[in-house]
């Protein structure tokens, strides 16, 4: 009896390891198929690049980048945002633009418009157009950077430096002998001059340098970059 119990438990074992055996065949894929790479082709073709209004798309985004930076770099030196985003339009697209175009590209209301290039054109780095057969105004930007910085900078001075230079020369006044007596001054007038002094030299050394620079805008800066490399 227990020949016949060990017989037919080594026939259980050996049918179930047939059977794991047969499952596992079953789940593996055929020889030589799981080694083999798919056909896949080496290299997909590009394809080619749309014509017509891509172009035009990607010429947009590239502008209206360059506006958008050169408004947040003319908010910083304190210029109205809108109005450098015009200046900016007006100069990167190269042609001349009326005040619907500025509305439209800018999204900009009419009133905001006609101010901003109005105070463009005083300023000198725009100009208007009329266009024969129109009766509207287009304004265009200038086209040579050194002149359209010699103005910035120029407009700049006289709105910034010049005042501040008028008020150092005329606090210097009133502390002058004629006003304050030609007594022994005291350490505190006398800081007072000597501050006020040296701030007036800087100025006007760079209001001399600011001349050599606007005198001709290109050859200007060429001299002023020489002076102070040999500085260096």
């Amino acid at each position: 009896m227990v020949a016949r119990l060990t017989s037919s438990t080594a026939a259980v074992g050996a049918d179930a390891s047939l059977a794991r055996t047969e499952l596992v065949d079953a789940a593996a894929p055929p020889v030589g198929l799981a080694a083999a790479a798919p056909d896949v082709p080496t290299a997909f073709p590009v394809p080619a690049v749309a014509t017509g209004k891509a172009p035009d798309a990607q010429l947009r985004v590239a502008q209206d980048l360059f506006i958008r930076r050169w408004g947040e770099m003319g908010q910083t030196w304190g210029i109205n945002r809108t109005m450098a985003e015009i200046h900016a339009f007006l100069y990167v697209t190269g042609h001349p633009q009326c005040t619907d175009d500025v509305m439209d590209r800018l999204n900009i209301s009419r009133g905001n418009a006609s101010m901003s290039l109005r105070a463009l054109c005083d300023w000198g780095i725009i100009r208007r157009l009329h266009k024969r057969g129109e009766r509207r105004e287009y304004f265009e930007s200038l086209n040579d950077v050194w002149e359209m910085f010699s103005i910035i900078i120029a407009e700049r001075k006289r709105r910034e430096m010049d005042p501040v230079l008028e008020t150092i020369k005329q606090c210097r006044k009133m502390l002058d002998d004629d006003a304050i007596g030609g007594g022994p001054k005291s350490e505190a007038v006398q800081v007072t001059r000597q501050r006020l002094e040296s701030m007036q030299e800087f100025m006007d050394l760079t209001n001399k340098l600011f001349q050599q620079f606007i005198g001709n805008a290109k050859s200007g800066l060429t001299k002023v970059v020489r002076v102070l490399l040999k500085a260096v």
